[in-house]
């Protein structure tokens, strides 16, 4: 593919629809991207809170059961990659037009960023205990910038780098948490307790715990096409299982056990000591070589959920708005710019607060995509209108009234109802779009998908077909054919 050089503000190299010779990532792979990704120091905290109010048996299986539930509803936003290979932010170009993508998605970029912020940090505190501990040096802030630079000329080498990270990673995040299970466990028995029959005395609903673990990913959610479009695809089937059948492990089983997993060491190091954090637990009562190990854990995790979870979000998010003068590079560089300039180890102590606020916010947004996406186009896509300026998503003046209105009323309704959050957001967020758009908007902007009867045109890869991009027009190239020769490009007429 020839690169690209235009002066469409729509057109960027890294926003282009993935072509089925770049997907590289397979079954394992994706697992173990999301296995780096869920060993986060904040699942310790929710497992910690839970036993305290909660039998563990009980809370395991709440915690278990709101992971693989927004590990399935996730399912829907990945189709959006692995069928046309779109990013997030492209694909929002069809419900909220153009340039009112660029609200939703820099704002989601922006929250990504702080959170790779705030996981520097807490990795950066982890190498000054380390090198304070071995050489007495102390000055967590220089270790803050060499860890964010490290993120990100890993990032910035693209998804092959963060997969290959991901394969060494995970299985060292798995392994030392284990050990700081049994090394916690220790800790219980010598107290006296038992993790299974302990009971806490704080009073916190199942239905609290259920929420904060469920909307810890929900940010993910909505954006995961800019990792699944990475993904081998089985080509040429309707049917959404054998599409999307490298997914299914990472999502329904890495996502919810590994999380449940986290949050029972943070139940256990509770029971051990009133303090959910094992962190602290450890490094208190460690010195030597456990202690380094301790520590090469909290690095590892938040370097491994850094990669993929928020410095690729945030990148794409800012390129689409400055495209095409920004590149993914320069994307990612100010991903951790606006990440450290945000001051995260302020918003830490808010951390659940921030959380909630923006899941609820963000719950609308996904069901504006699934009721666009599924209801609406039934899963067809004009892409090449995608990159159009004068396109049928340039609605009024790059704006589409629909989306921006589902998302305002949606997402507000889900913030007063914040308990609720996500069970409002979504559902309000979806239906108010359906009915703004059938009832006016479609009406005044025809959209080529719909009014074709929804023909198999615009689909790709359920249809062996690909969208490429080249000498300023796009193709829907037959897979088999690029496989054989990136040269051998058909145009389809009516498309362009």
């Amino acid at each position: 593919m020839s690169k690209v050089k235009s002066k469409n503000h729509l057109l960027e190299e890294s926003i282009l629809p993935i072509k089925n010779t770049r997907r590289s990532i397979g079954m394992l792979g994706y697992f173990m991207i999301w296995t780096g990704m869920v060993v986060m120091i904040v699942a310790y905290q929710f497992g910690g809170n839970a036993i305290a109010a909660h039998p563990l048996v009980t809370s395991l299986l709440v915690i278990f059961f709101a992971y693989f539930l927004i590990g399935a509803i996730m399912l829907l936003s990945a189709d959006i990659g692995t069928e046309h290979g779109l990013s997030f932010a492209v694909f929002l170009r069809a419900p909220f037009g153009i340039y009112g993508t660029h609200i939703p998605v820099v704002s989601r970029g922006i929250v990504a960023a702080i959170w790779f912020g705030i996981q520097t940090y807490l990795g950066a505190l982890a190498l000054n205990g380390i090198f304070q501990y071995l050489t007495g040096f102390d000055n967590w802030f220089l270790w803050y910038v060499i860890f964010a630079i490290v993120q990100i000329f890993n990032t910035a080498l693209g998804i092959k780098a963060v997969e290959r990270f991901a394969d060494f990673a995970a299985p060292l995040l798995i392994g030392i948490s284990v050990w700081m299970y049994f090394y916690l466990d220790g800790m219980v028995v010598n107290e006296g307790e038992n993790i299974w029959t302990f009971v806490g005395s704080m009073d916190t609903s199942l239905f609290v715990i259920f929420m904060a673990n469920f909307t810890l990913w929900t940010a993910l959610a909505v954006d995961i096409p800019n990792i699944s479009r990475f993904l081998k695809v089985k080509t040429g089937t309707k049917s959404f299982v054998k599409r999307n059948r490298n997914i299914f492990a990472a999502q329904l089983i890495a996502l919810p056990i590994f999380s449940t997993f986290m949050a029972f060491i943070g139940a256990v190091a509770f029971v051990a000591t009133g303090d959910w954090n094992p962190i602290t637990i450890i490094q208190s009562n460690q010195t030597g070589f456990g202690l380094i190990v301790l520590l090469s854990l909290v690095i590892l995790a938040q370097w491994s959920t850094n990669n993929a979870a928020n410095l690729i979000p945030a990148a794409l998010a800012f390129v689409n708005a400055g495209a095409p003068r920004l590149s993914y590079t320069m994307g990612v560089i100010i991903a951790g710019l606006v990440g450290t300039l945000a001051m995260p180890w302020l918003i830490l102590n808010n951390l659940s607060t921030f959380l909630g606020y923006y899941g609820a916010a963000l719950s609308a947004v996904a069901g504006i995509m699934y009721c666009d996406y599924y209801l609406l186009r039934r899963r067809r896509l004009n892409v090449p209108d995608l990159y159009n300026q004068d396109g049928q998503f340039r609605f009024m003046k790059g704006f589409n009234p629909a989306g921006l209105i589902a998302w305002v009323i949606g997402g507000g309704f889900a913030i007063w109802f914040i308990q609720f959050s996500y069970l409002v957001g979504l559902p309000l967020g979806f239906v108010l779009y359906y009915i703004l758009m059938k009832s006016w908007i479609l009406k005044m902007y025809p959209q080529q998908e719909i009014e074709s009867n929804f023909d198999d045109r615009y689909l790709a890869t359920s249809v062996n077909k690909e969208w490429s991009y080249s000498d300023e027009e796009f193709y829907h190239v037959d897979v088999a054919a690029d496989i054989k020769d990136d040269s051998l490009l058909v145009k389809e007429e009516g498309l362009i």
